[in-house]
Parts: C-alpha cells; structure tokens; sequence
C-alpha cells in the first residue's frame, strides 16, 4: 500500500524578520576561522584528487543569465571526473531527459558549483569554477563507457575548491541504513510524473493503465544507462 500526502492549506507566509545584510549574518552566525578561510584552494591538490577519484556522483549547480537556477546530479562509476590538471576537469553528459537545463544555463552564465560526494563517507568536495561545453573526439572517447561515449563533455576551469565537513550528512543520517525508507511507501516515479499530468476527466482505469505502461518505460530507460 503507498502512502499518500495531501496537500497542505496554503496561506501567505509574511516574515517579522527578514535578514537584509551581511552584518546582520555575521551578527547571527559570527565569522569564520582562519582555518576555514585558509582552506580553500586555488588547485587541486592531492588530497581534492584523491577524492575525486572515488567520487562516483556529483551535483552540478548553473544559473542562467537571469539568475534562474538548477541543479543536476551527475554519476557514473568512481573516477568517472576526468581530472586533465590541477585546474580543470572534465565532466561527461550522458542520456538523460534531454531537458538540458545546466548545459543551456551555462551557454548563458559559464559560472559552476560542484559538489563531489562519496558513499559512506560524511565529507563532500566543493568545487567552484567556469564551464564550457566542449565535443573534442579524444576527449570523449576517453570518457567512454561500455564503448559508448558522452555525446558532449563539460570542461570547468576551477577557480576555488575545499572539503566540506560533515556536520549536515551527520545531522540527516544520510548514510545510515536503518534511516532508510522502505521504497513501497513512496510513489514510483513513473506515478509522480502521470498524477501530475493527469488530465481531467480521466477514468481511475485509464489512469492505472497508463501508470503501468509509464513504469514499464522507466524500467527499460533504467536498464540502459549509456
């Protein structure tokens, strides 16, 4: 049986406090130490590439020009990040929902945040740069998986990066395995997506029908990753 949530009533959420100004932050936060500060780097170092290297999953954070933004995950099996130096790296595409959000964001604001995440371990590597989107034939057949390359690659050019703690994967449990749901409570996605285009005046059995062909899809899409 899948538990559903009802909606919750809407009503206008008018702040008393809205923070307004940096001096207001530090007021309330304070400042940050000098070993916070002096962590972050201009390159890659060892340790940044070490991580890299057993990262198999990052999240991609782009803009457009007015300011609208997304963010995308990205993963393959670890090391997938190509790291060309201490100053670039280099991100495969692959098959998605050919939305291309972050690609056509950053044709507009070439500006990028990453963040590198590890199974089971609570740190995560922070990397700020510029992107480009590049199709260079060597390029992407080094980043090719079973024989099939990316049909483009993201290039960043890193400007800052530095290891995050892990206060916020502590707080949330994330990795701990009796945190975790059991999956038949949560809709499938296939669900998710045919409620929220269900049109109206739609039977419940035309309704269920077209959610089975939809899972049946996702399931086939999900078998065929590259």
């Amino acid at each position: 049986m899948v538990a559903t949530v009802e909606p919750a009533a809407t009503t206008e959420l008018i702040p008393e406090h809205v923070v307004t100004s940096e001096a207001e932050i530090r007021a309330l936060v304070g400042v940050p130490s000098e070993r916070g500060i002096k962590k972050v780097l201009p390159a890659l170092d060892a340790h940044c590439r070490a991580f890299i290297a057993r990262s198999p999953f990052l999240l991609l954070g782009t803009s457009d020009a007015a300011g609208n933004c997304d963010v995308s995950p990205k993963g393959d099996p670890p090391g997938f990040v190509y790291v060309h130096d201490d100053r670039t790296l280099v991100i495969p595409d692959r098959p998605g929902n050919r939305r291309v959000d972050s690609l056509t964001n950053i044709l507009q604001n070439p500006h990028v945040g990453l963040l590198f995440l590890i199974p089971g371990m609570n740190e995560t590597l922070r990397v700020n740069g510029s992107a480009l989107l590049v199709r260079d034939e060597e390029l992407l057949e080094r980043l090719a998986v079973e024989g099939k390359r990316p049909n483009l690659a993201i290039v960043v050019s890193i400007e800052e990066c530095y290891l995050h703690c892990a206060k916020s994967f502590l707080r949330s449990g994330l990795w701990d395995h009796e945190k975790f749901i059991d999956r038949s409570t949560f809709p499938s996605l296939a669900r998710i997506i045919e409620d929220h285009r269900r049109r109206p005046g739609t039977s419940d059995q035309e309704h269920e029908r077209t959610v089975v062909e939809r899972e049946e899809q996702v399931a086939e899409a999900y078998r065929c990753l590259y």
